[in-house]
């Protein structure tokens, strides 16, 4: 069990290591109100990595691949999910699935509330705040909401490296609903935060 408040470690696929990557965390916190507050932490070499330039903000598809910071999120006892994409250029993109990678396009207009995304650099660290309006998270009931926090880290090569709380296949794969590993709830009072073990 995580208390609300604290940070949680991703890992890289074993496939895809990064030297200048350090560390990376999530701090995770869910308002009474149902926006999710998301804060990536990154840790290591900035100057060995490709970090998109600040740009206007606005949903933009393609962010992952490049350095970019994700979330999915499904409701417990479907196949459905959300998927959140955060550049550290301050764009965004939402997508909505029935299934497994099966996009849902009558789902998306509840996607078109923009996050707030905060991004702050400094010395060996790039920390990227994020907040999700509760209507975007789910259609239904916010209770025992699974997460899957995830990045994509690339390097000033160009290599790509995939971070997860879990990494479920042999390839890396975010869509895996294995890898959704964190549970919020209850949504009435948010008072734990639950990491779902393999």
């Amino acid at each position: 069990m995580t208390a609300v408040g604290e940070s949680i470690a991703l890992l890289p696929h074993p496939r895809t290591p990064c030297a200048a990557v350090e560390a990376l965390e999530v701090h995770v916190d869910l308002a009474p109100d149902g926006t999710l507050g998301l804060r990536y932490r990154l840790h290591g070499d900035l100057g060995r990595l490709r970090i998109p330039s600040p740009r206007p903000a606005a949903r933009v598809d393609g962010l992952w691949a490049h350095t970019c910071f994700e979330c999915f999120v499904a409701a417990p006892g479907t196949r459905a999910y959300r998927e959140f994409n955060f550049s550290p250029s301050g764009e965004w993109a939402a997508y909505a699935f029935r299934a497994y990678r099966e996009g849902d396009d009558e789902a998306m207009p509840t996607l078109a509330v923009a996050p707030r995304v905060v991004v702050h650099a400094a010395g060996r660290r790039l920390d990227v705040d994020v907040r999700v309006h509760a209507a975007a998270l789910s259609a239904g009931n916010l209770d025992g909401l699974q997460l899957g926090l995830t990045a994509v880290i690339e390097d000033i090569d160009g290599k790509r490296s995939y971070w997860a709380l879990r990494h479920p296949g042999p390839a890396p794969d975010f869509h895996l609903r294995d890898g959704f590993a964190l549970t919020i709830g209850p949504a009435a009072g948010i008072p734990w935060l639950r990491q779902r073990t393999p």
